[in-house]
């Protein structure tokens, strides 16, 4: 085994998180997958994995060796895509990362359309709540929302959402509608996102303010916390887009609207600007119109 399939191997190794689906991945066997990454290992002088029977876990100079190899074969896969003609013609692997629940609703059924489209594409999508830098962790293309830092990734807007309180109508019913944000102290919060200290809500509008909430119920699943919200035991805050088909359905209702805080942005960034390789070039003129139709981002 070479010492760039032996790169490919190891970086299927990290990926799939284990040999035998590396092997799959790659069309070897399990055996020659193992063989692959000790020969690295020896070559390199270094344990990039440690191993258990069951599991097989990045060491830190794993970590660091992963995101070199993926810059190494990204320069190789452009140099031979300018060879073969891929900057006109939509080929090869193209990575994409985005929000969990804005993947799982409103990216993937772009990406599949996308790849019915051009059958010489594959694609990896990995969906995190966390701004992902797509140059060291080697994406093609991120899904942002939110206001962009400075960078030298070239963005293309596809909408904006909105941050919303809601509530089902029957608990609105029950204990009452609240007029401003201070009214939030005299209810059940439900405080749906990464779990940690007591969170602040920060509202808009002619009168700015930002209460500091103390919920009674926190809960790192955002899902998790629009459902409890439907069931009418308290408010959520979440995205527009996040709580859309329950607002049309009618199993909750936004509140304090005339308070919200400015949209968010919702944009799709990537490297290369408009020497991108036809894979991403052409991603992104199948998703971005079909991205800006969707009610819930105008």
């Amino acid at each position: 085994m070479d010492r760039l399939q032996s790169l490919e191997v190891f970086i299927a190794v990290a990926e799939e998180g284990g040999f035998a689906g590396a092997a799959r991945r790659l069309g070897l066997s399990a055996p020659s997958a193992t063989r692959g990454v000790n020969a690295l290992e020896a070559r390199l002088g270094t344990r990039l994995f440690s191993r258990t029977t069951r599991q097989v876990h990045l060491t830190d100079v794993g970590e660091a060796y992963l995101e070199e190899a993926r810059h190494i074969l990204g320069l190789l896969q452009s140099a031979d895509d300018a060879a073969a003609g891929a900057a006109t013609r939509p080929r090869g692997r193209l990575r994409i990362t985005c929000p969990n629940e804005f993947g799982r609703i409103h990216v993937m059924p772009v990406v599949t359309g996308y790849l019915d489209t051009y059958p010489e594409v594959s694609a990896d999508i990995v969906m995190i709540d966390r701004i992902v830098n797509i140059v060291e962790e080697g994406f093609d293309i991120a899904v942002r929302i939110g206001p962009l830092q400075s960078s030298g990734l070239t963005a293309v807007r596809i909408g904006q959402v909105r941050r919303v309180v809601c509530a089902a109508p029957a608990y609105l019913a029950e204990i009452g509608t609240p007029q401003t944000p201070q009214d939030l102290h005299d209810h059940r919060v439900i405080s749906a996102g990464p779990v940690g200290p007591l969170p602040d809500w920060r509202f808009g509008g002619d009168r700015p303010a930002t209460v500091r909430i103390a919920s009674r119920l926190a809960v790192s699943n955002i899902a998790a916390g629009i459902e409890v919200a439907c069931q009418g035991w308290g408010l959520c805050r979440a995205l527009s887009y996040q709580v859309a088909p329950h607002v049309e359905a009618g199993t909750l209702r936004t509140v304090l609207e005339e308070y919200e805080p400015d949209p968010l942005p919702v944009h799709l960034v990537h490297v290369e600007g408009r020497r991108a390789a036809a894979k991403v070039r052409s991603f992104l003129d199948h998703a971005a119109p079909r991205l800006r139709a969707l009610p819930v981002l105008a």
